[in-house]
């Protein structure tokens, strides 16, 4: 049984998430002490309890320490992962509901599915775009897209919308099973080739998604970046309001956003996710510090090296990678000088 402190590094969730995906690819059983041990609220929230669920669901595994607020958790996988239908609700792991990120729960079981056998189609229902965690947008527009490029293809539709802190989002993905996956070279981004993005609220007037789009591509445009920005209103439980943008490069893709709060205006939202945007165009590298360490591990199941250059090089990035290589699968190279991160497989997997 590999053994993994969960308060090492970064000590959050991704952690966890890691270690299940892996251990559901890999078959091998894994001891996760202190998780989230440094978080205010420590151990399994909502999201990760769902995740640790669906990651057995997939490969029948016996767990040990499936509630909310464990910090241990046993997890042995007892078959290879099955393709199949599935739904996984984060809600129904806490009474009274949840706006957990269903992000969260899409990557932990995503690069298993895509690896299975057959093709996949899960239900996934809860927080779809939260404070703190990718987005769904992010998850569409750029994190699907840059795995396509690694052989892996999935795909994602929205039903709805979940904020927090009510959650009551729906998504449903599609996954190709039987990927083989190669590497990514990802040192240039090229020129940019537009910004995209969407204004979007739920549950309140027309004109705030409006003037969220309108301040936005103003700010861009005299920045001079060629934008086009969405104003929509859609279907959601409750209120909420938000701006996603993605910024489409030659050869790399990135995504910013920001959050409608009470007593924040339309406009201060729109200045927030374009100051994030602006700030990455200007540092230069291709690959935004979140989809950094999110590109490690299928970079580690790829037949071939990968390198690519990121934005900064975060402690989620530097804690996954030590992570990864405890499974013995790649080893893992981080120039925090030159923010170059290189993964070279090392292991076959035998699937």
């Amino acid at each position: 049984m590999i053994d993994i402190d969960g308060s090492f590094g970064e000590g959050g969730g991704q952690v966890l998430r890691t270690c299940l995906s892996l251990a559901a690819i890999t078959g091998e059983p894994i001891r996760i002490t202190a998780i989230r041990a440094g978080r205010k609220r420590p151990g399994l929230a909502a999201q990760h309890l769902t995740a640790v669920r669906a990651a057995a669901k997939i490969c029948h595994a016996q767990i040990q320490g499936d509630a909310l607020g464990s910090m241990t958790l046993e997890f042995t996988p007892t078959i290879p992962v099955q393709a199949g239908n599935y739904t996984f609700d984060v809600s129904e792991v806490q009474e009274g509901g949840s706006a957990g990120a269903i992000t969260l729960v899409l990557q932990t079981i995503l690069l298993p599915l895509a690896l299975a056998q057959g093709d996949s189609h899960v239900t996934l229902r809860g927080g779809t775009h939260v404070i703190f965690s990718p987005t769904m947008t992010y998850i569409e527009q750029v994190y699907l897209p840059m795995l396509k490029r690694m052989g892996i293809n999935a795909s994602v539709k929205l039903g709805a919308w979940g904020w927090y802190p009510q959650g009551g989002g729906e998504v449903k993905m599609q996954v190709s099973g039987g990927s083989q996956l190669c590497g990514i070279d990802l040192l240039e981004r090229g020129d940019l080739q537009q910004v995209r993005g969407l204004a979007v609220v739920t549950d309140l007037p027309a004109h705030i998604p409006q003037r969220m789009a309108n301040r936005a591509e103003n700010l861009l445009r005299t920045a001079g970046l060629k934008v086009s920005i969405q104003a929509l209103r859609e279907k959601s439980i409750a209120a909420g309001a938000g701006i996603f943008l993605t910024a489409e490069y030659k050869h790399s893709l990135t995504g910013f956003g920001g959050f409608g709060r009470w007593r924040m205006s339309s406009e201060k939202v729109a200045e927030i996710a374009c100051e994030q945007l602006l700030k990455f165009h200007h540092a230069g590298a291709p690959v935004d510090e979140h989809l950094g360490d999110q590109l490690i591990l299928p970079a580690t199941l790829a037949s071939e090296e990968s390198q690519y250059k990121v934005a900064n090089v975060s402690s989620h990035l530097t804690t996954n990678a030590t992570v990864i290589e405890k499974f013995g699968l790649s080893r893992v190279t981080v120039d925090k000088v030159e923010k170059i991160v290189k993964v070279l497989p090392i292991k076959k997997l035998g699937l």
